[in-house]
């Protein structure tokens, strides 16, 4: 086998632990809206019309919004992995059939979206990641590739990698082979001398080893696939990935 020059990762659920993070950036970001908008309803509004709405939360609950959101996806299929336009169009509909003039939904969408990401970001990697990506990065060439709205920009990790791939909102997210070709053409390296780390077996997992790159699967969840095909590693966490490639590279 070629040497290893090159790690490719996934980020969500695999350098962090993003359950928690979304469930509060779901919840928080919609009772902010719900409550900044019955403060512009009752205190800066002068339509009466507008003024009667009432609650927005009290019609319209985050499982409205995560069917909207789905129903967005299916009626936008390219835009099915560009999680943040699908937040934000489905918000929009939502206030607008609450009753918001058009360009008053999107005003409020676009705030809304923006606490969520905001929220988004308040988030904290293992605590072995920063010191594994330091000494890592003095080895290979690192890149990035998410089909999530994390941008690591936002993040003290951004300076880890060299390419950063947003695959959901480039419309080809994973297990599209594009993303991950992108990110190695990058960093001047080819399937057989990279290895791709995440935790998801179908986008993942099987798109980098059909590509024929090496994969640190993180079964986070005790998956059982049953026998691993050659050139894929079961890891329970990240923090195993560089004993991996020091066995790898003897």
């Amino acid at each position: 086998m070629s040497p290893i020059d090159t790690l490719t990762f996934d980020l969500d659920d695999t350098l962090w632990d993003n359950r928690p993070i979304m469930e509060r950036a779901e919840q928080e970001h919609h009772a902010w809206l719900d409550d900044a908008l019955a403060v512009w309803l009752d205190e800066t509004v002068v339509d009466e019309a507008l003024r009667q709405l009432g609650r927005y939360g009290e019609g319209y609950t985050l499982e409205h919004y995560l069917q909207r959101r789905l129903d967005v996806a299916r009626r936008h299929p390219l835009r099915r992995g560009d999680f943040t336009w699908l937040r934000e169009r489905a918000l929009v509909e939502l206030l607008e059939e609450f009753g918001l003039p058009r360009s008053a939904a999107h005003l409020w969408a676009a705030a809304a979206i923006e606490r969520f990401l905001t929220l988004r970001h308040e988030l904290t990697p293992y605590p072995e990641v920063v010191p594994m990506l330091d000494a890592l990065r003095t080895r290979y060439g690192l890149a990035a590739i998410t089909n999530g709205n994390a941008d690591l920009r936002r993040l003290e990790l951004a300076h880890h990698f060299s390419v950063i791939i947003a695959a959901g909102e480039m419309l080809t997210p994973k297990p599209d082979a594009r993303p991950f070709l992108a990110a190695l053409a990058r960093l001047g390296s080819t399937p057989s001398r990279a290895l791709h780390v995440g935790d998801s077996w179908n986008e993942d997992v099987l798109p980098a080893w059909r590509l024929g790159m090496r994969v640190a699967w993180i079964d986070k969840r005790g998956e059982d696939p049953g026998a691993l095909p050659e050139g894929v590693y079961r890891l329970v966490h990240v923090r195993e990935l560089p004993a991996l490639l020091d066995q790898l590279g003897r």
